[in-house]
Order: C-alpha cells, then sequence, then structure tokens
C-alpha cells in the first residue's frame, strides 16, 4: 500500500512540474518532454488522463488549452531549437512599429534557413490565421533577432533593420516597394555598427542595394556611419523595377 501511494505522489508532482515548466498557451512536443524525463508511457498516460491533449504527431497541449500560431512557434524556437522566427512585414506588426501600414491580419510572415522544415503537425494545424513561410540563406539566423513577449512567453522576431531587408527580399513580387520605402522612414535610431554588421553578413546584393539606397534617399544620420568599402555590393546594373532610378554610387 505504502509502494502504492508513493508512486501516485511520484505521478502527481510530475504532472505539477510539468504544468509549472510548460508555459500556458504553448504547445508540447512529446520530444521536449522525453528530454525532461516525461517517458512515452507516462505521455500516453496523461493523455487518457485528460491532462494532454494531442494536436497532431508528436505535438501536444494542456487540456482546454487555448493556443495560437505563437504557442506554436514558441514550441519550434525554444523546445525544437528550429531557426524559424517571424520576419518581413509582421515583424514590424508584433512590434508594434508599422502602425501607420495596412497590414494582413490574415497571414503571418516566418522565415527559416534552408535546413529549417516545418514538422507536419504545423502545417495541418488550423491556426485561423494564413502562414507565408520562406527558407533562405540571406543573413545569418543569429543575426539581428530579438525576443517579443507574447502572453506567458517570448517568440524570435527579425529586427527593425533584418525585417525590412526580408522584405526587400521578397520585393517586388510579394512585397511592395513603397511600403519599404515607409519602413525605412521610421528607422531614424537604428545603430550604424549593428547595421553594418547585418550589410556584410546578407548574401543578396539586391537586398543591400535596395536598402542603402532607401537608407540614403532619406538621409538617416546612421547612414553616415556606415563603410560601403566593406560591403559587397557586387558589380553592374541591376533592374528592381522596369523604368527604375539608375544609382552609380551603389554599382
Amino acid at each position: 500500500m505504502l509502494y502504492i501511494g508513493t508512486m501516485g505522489t511520484n505521478k502527481g508532482t510530475k504532472i505539477n512540474q510539468l504544468l509549472s515548466i510548460a508555459p500556458k498557451g504553448a504547445v508540447l512536443l512529446s520530444s521536449w518532454l522525453t528530454r525532461h524525463g516525461y517517458s512515452f508511457d507516462l505521455i500516453k498516460r496523461y493523455k487518457h488522463s485528460g491532462w494532454l491533449e494531442p494536436i497532431g504527431t508528436g505535438a501536444l497541449i494542456r487540456s482546454g488549452d487555448k493556443i495560437d500560431i505563437y504557442g506554436a512557434l514558441y514550441a519550434l524556437q525554444a523546445q525544437k531549437n528550429l531557426n524559424v522566427y517571424i520576419g518581413g512585414r509582421s515583424a514590424f506588426s508584433i512590434s508594434g512599429k508599422a502602425h501607420y501600414l495596412e497590414l494582413d491580419a490574415k497571414k503571418i510572415i516566418l522565415f527559416g534557413d534552408r535546413h529549417a522544415y516545418l514538422p507536419a503537425w504545423f502545417i495541418k494545424h488550423d491556426w485561423s490565421i494564413g502562414i507565408e513561410y520562406h527558407a533562405s540563406d540571406i543573413l545569418p539566423p543569429d543575426l539581428g533577432i530579438e525576443e517579443v513577449a507574447v502572453k506567458e512567453f517570448t517568440v524570435k522576431v527579425s529586427n527593425s533593420a533584418r525585417a525590412l531587408m526580408e522584405c526587400l527580399y521578397l520585393a517586388p513580387d510579394k512585397q511592395d516597394l513603397t511600403e519599404c520605402y515607409e519602413l525605412m522612414e521610421g528607422m531614424n535610431n537604428l545603430r550604424p555598427n549593428k547595421v553594418q554588421e547585418l550589410l556584410e553578413s546578407c548574401t543578396s546584393v539586391k537586398v543591400k542595394r535596395l536598402f542603402l539606397y532607401l537608407a540614403e534617399a532619406h538621409d538617416h544620420e546612421w547612414f553616415k556611419y556606415l563603410d560601403l568599402s566593406k560591403i559587397d555590393l557586387g558589380s553592374g546594373k541591376r533592374s528592381i523595377v522596369k523604368d527604375g532610378v539608375l544609382s552609380k554610387k551603389l554599382m
């Protein structure tokens, strides 16, 4: 009797520990749970007892918990260590830096490196919002990333400079250049050393030329402190839009 009672106490302690370390509103990955001492058999018992509820292969939530795309993204970032984050114009939206733009609340833009594949449970689940995902190596996955608080956790988001570079990467086919111009207008407080690092690390000549062109057009103070000689801007003419303006300085 004492043995059975001890087992019951241990089970109760384990589930209480789980509920205390896992923030509300977050998806729980089976792989993460097993790494923290929760066996597949124990996870199965939690599901049968009504503590946990599956939402796809390898993904669970607290029973009755309300989750959204941010809780799923948190799991990819914090539990799976996947280099996937909110980028482009969506980064401006979640950071509260795009109040003057007409942003699409029905879609979220995610960026990730070329080796970051979204799992099936993430893709198949209905998050009540469209997902536009871009796997790209134009910038290192750990550069220009910040964390933004959402509910009881944080998610990784591109900072302003990186987010605009991602917008320019998508322009002009999937991102309006006029919006990029408007976004650059509000970037008067960027740190030149951080911008320099991003530009030197960027692998897209198009992105770098457009970014510098917009920065110079707005006459931002930080632009004067950039060392263009250390930034590879390629050679020759690059046409972005038909009948565009030629910038000889950025050739």
